[in-house]
């Protein structure tokens, strides 16, 4: 599981960045928002570790304005702020934990382990011998792993909850896009030639007027 660690101190970045890692989490980490802000728009992550006061761009700063975009990451916030203020804030914005400095290690391993739990993002799919884990955009074969765009992967994890079903594009855009756009035929044929690339093998059956097919014998 991937986590991005973004915190100004350094000793402290090590730390908890060590830690991490000794607990099987990929971390990657960061001095200032705005490098942080970069690569969460890049990559995808699991799972946000934000400092408030931080260089650039603050950790209020960033969380709103990924909310604004509906990017529904994860993310604790780990600050020295303790006031009743500024955790109405951090709740308001749209964090799901707010852990005060200083902190037991152990107690940030709880709190994320109950994000996992709540979020389900280590839950795995299989279809036949690939491995598809929704929450990290990721499919995986024997040692290839292949990360995914969001709609990429609720796109699949769409269809493999309605296999052997056929599924209209009306019916796809009404349960995958929602309220975020109204995106043509033509689009959603173009991911779905895009997770025909990522498998390897075909498993979706074009029905001709009518839409498409997820198969698994």
């Amino acid at each position: 599981m991937k986590i991005l660690l973004l915190e100004d101190d350094v000793i402290l970045q090590e730390i908890v960045e060590e830690f991490l890692k000794e607990n099987g989490y990929e971390v990657e980490s960061f001095f200032d928002g705005e490098k942080a802000l970069s690569a969460i728009g890049n990559k995808h992550y699991a799972l946000l570790l934000l400092d408030i006061n931080v260089p650039a761009i603050d950790g209020f700063e960033i969380l709103s304005y990924l909310r604004d975009i509906n990017n529904t990451t994860p993310a604790i916030y780990i600050t020295s702020l303790g006031t009743i203020e500024g955790l109405k804030k951090g709740f308001s914005l749209g964090a799901d934990d707010y852990l005060k400095k200083p902190f037991e290690l152990e107690e940030l391993q709880m709190r994320i382990e109950r994000i996992v739990k709540l979020y389900r993002l280590q839950e795995e799919i299989m279809i036949d011998d690939i491995k598809f884990i929704p929450k990290a955009h990721q499919i995986i074969i024997g040692d290839k792993v292949t990360e995914m765009r969001q709609k990429e992967m609720q796109v699949l994890e769409y269809f493999i909850r309605n296999k052997g079903k056929i599924v209209s594009f009306d019916e796809i855009i009404e349960n995958v896009w929602k309220e975020e756009g109204m995106p043509t035929y033509a689009t959603i044929r173009t991911y779905i030639k895009n997770l025909r690339k990522m498998l390897p093998k075909n498993y979706f059956e074009n029905i001709k007027g009518e839409g498409y097919r997820f198969n698994i014998i």
